[in-house]
């Protein structure tokens, strides 16, 4: 695709953003059912330059523009039917599973190293991650706290996590080199930069 529907600003920051992604760090949400939840992660995700999300969710992901602020347009989203089976396929494609839980094995999440092929696995604001998640889990984090209250929202210890691995990526200059092949990079900048322009535009005339 030569022909681009965008401005050749707007272009070159698409590329730009493309060339910072981290397809080998990911975040996994397994039944994440608030719409706030859900968006506030998509965003952080977006910002620590993640590319897949994957999800395992009843119906549609819950998101909320003006929470996300469109987050989630930037982010390739992977709805899962079967979490063993999804996470088992990402194990033998070379990722660590960290997943976060109070259980006896749980360590400090700063104890992970993330410039490793790395999915981040958070569950259900109330219940957690299943015992599937914890059973094919190379490790289970916990935020150290020092208040009454021993949890945060799922969002925020999400984005504690990711920016200890933006930090751990960063320091090892992982955000100075391009992950991505030209090939990944043309197909991705197709969708956002000319299919996304067509269908917004087609549902822009649905609505006038």
């Amino acid at each position: 695709m030569e022909e681009y529907l965008v401005i050749p600003k707007r272009l070159a920051r698409m590329r730009q953003v493309l060339e910072k992604r981290q397809p080998d760090l990911r975040v996994f949400l397994e039944r994440v059912v608030n719409y706030h939840n859900v968006s506030a992660i998509l965003r952080t995700a977006d910002a620590v330059g993640i590319l897949h999300v994957h999800y395992f969710h009843e119906g549609q992901l819950p998101i909320n523009d003006a929470i996300s602020c469109g987050a989630h347009r930037w982010l390739i989203l992977h709805r899962e039917t079967d979490v063993k089976e999804a996470l088992l396929k990402l194990k033998h494609q070379g990722f660590q599973l960290v997943a976060t839980g109070l259980f006896p094995e749980t360590i400090d999440f700063r104890q992970v190293d993330y410039t490793r092929p790395t999915v981040i696995i958070v569950g259900h604001e109330l219940e957690g991650i299943s015992a599937t998640v914890r059973e094919l889990a190379d490790f289970t984090v916990k935020i150290p706290m020092y208040g009454m209250v021993q949890s945060l929202n799922v969002s925020v210890a999400t984005g504690v996590v990711l920016y200890e691995a933006e930090r751990q990526r960063r320091e090892k200059g992982l955000y100075q080199k391009c992950h991505l092949s030209e090939e990944e990079i043309a197909a991705i900048l197709e969708e956002w930069a000319y299919e996304r322009v067509i269908k917004d535009k087609a549902r822009g005339r649905m609505r006038s």
